[in-house]
């Protein structure tokens, strides 16, 4: 991609090349604490961040770890969800090798409920990308307080459909090797998310140049890459199920999409938030379900951990409150 940039705007090519050579020797953040575990189901857990109240669970994505919902200190949106009258519990997918035989809904009926099921009240979702996907899927199953999902996808007919294209022919050169490994790597994932902005991948290790390699800001953004260059590879059910039935098919979207013998609808008896991120290129928001909606002015990871947070801790702490239905 910095060769392809290169061949028009050779500054921006130099500039990215110095911020990624700054990114390799940017100090990390030290590890975040460990959590008492509260449930586990098949390599899967729960830990506990506290907070007085019922529970909530956070769902992330089967693509990249869960810690990007608990990043650091100061934009934790579990710690968050501890402060907003709520039980936070973050949901930790594990090892793909305990999970290898299951596709995206065997996810949420083999793990996501059954942890649900080991809580002594019905907990609210909060899910993150794919994982609120999930959550919806979770609450036509199992009995849920409410359902909030993060800049997540439901109608995949309404992503571009270059990116769908792009995803698919992408899937038919992996698939064979995936089919030898079982599982799909997260590189292969993530070469399909840079491709869908590419010039917007170079540009940001270009500003990162300028950026003090000791400050906060610098140490954040390094964190922040690692985390989406890592990751546990995708089971190979999961992967055919997101890439042929989700992207290909739109499954979801046209109500075809069944875990148990059961259709998945995101019209829940239960109330729904879909906070979509207006300049959101992975999950684009004409894409999210249907519910009371929320556009954040941000893209799809700065919603999380960027400057656009507050807002989505405020639509998150008013949806979530115990006392409101």
């Amino acid at each position: 991609m910095v060769r392809a940039v290169g061949e028009t705007d050779p500054e921006m090519a130099r500039a990215a090349l110095e911020g990624l050579s700054k990114y390799e020797r940017t100090p990390r953040l030290g590890a975040r604490p460990d959590r008492a575990v509260a449930a586990r189901a098949q390599g899967a857990a729960l830990h506990d961040f506290g907070g007085d109240g019922p529970p909530a669970i956070l769902v992330p994505s089967l693509i990249n770890p869960p810690h990007v919902l608990d990043l650091d200190e100061d934009v934790s949106l579990a710690a968050a969800v501890s402060r907003m009258g709520r039980r936070s519990l973050l949901l930790d997918w594990g090892p793909a090798r305990e999970r290898s035989e299951l596709d995206v809904g065997g996810h949420v009926e083999k793990i996501l409920v059954p942890l649900m099921a080991q809580l002594e009240e019905s907990p609210a979702l909060i899910g993150y990308c794919l994982g609120g996907t999930m959550a919806i899927a979770a609450a036509n199953l199992a009995p849920v307080d409410r359902v909030a999902t993060v800049a997540s996808p439901w109608r995949f007919s309404d992503y571009p459909e270059e990116s769908r294209r792009s995803l698919l022919a992408l899937w038919g050169h992996a698939r064979g090797a995936a089919a030898s490994l079982k599982a799909l790597p997260m590189e292969v994932l993530q070469g399909a998310f840079w491709s869908l902005d590419p010039a917007r991948t170079v540009k940001k290790f270009a500003d990162f140049a300028q950026v003090d390699p000791a400050s906060p800001q610098a140490r954040r953004f390094a964190v922040l890459e690692d985390w989406a260059n890592e990751g546990e590879p995708l089971p190979l059910p999961a992967a055919r199920e997101l890439i042929e039935d989700f992207f290909g098919s739109d499954l979801p979207g046209k109500g075809e999409w069944r875990i148990a013998g059961q259709a998945m609808t995101d019209a829940l008896s239960v109330p729904l938030l879909s906070c979509t991120a207006a300049r959101d290129r992975i999950a684009p928001a004409e894409s999210g379900p249907h519910g009371i909606v929320r556009e954040i002015p941000s893209g799809h990871v700065g919603m999380v951990v960027g400057s656009a947070r507050g807002q989505l801790h405020k639509a998150l702490a008013g949806f979530l409150d115990p006392a409101c239905r």
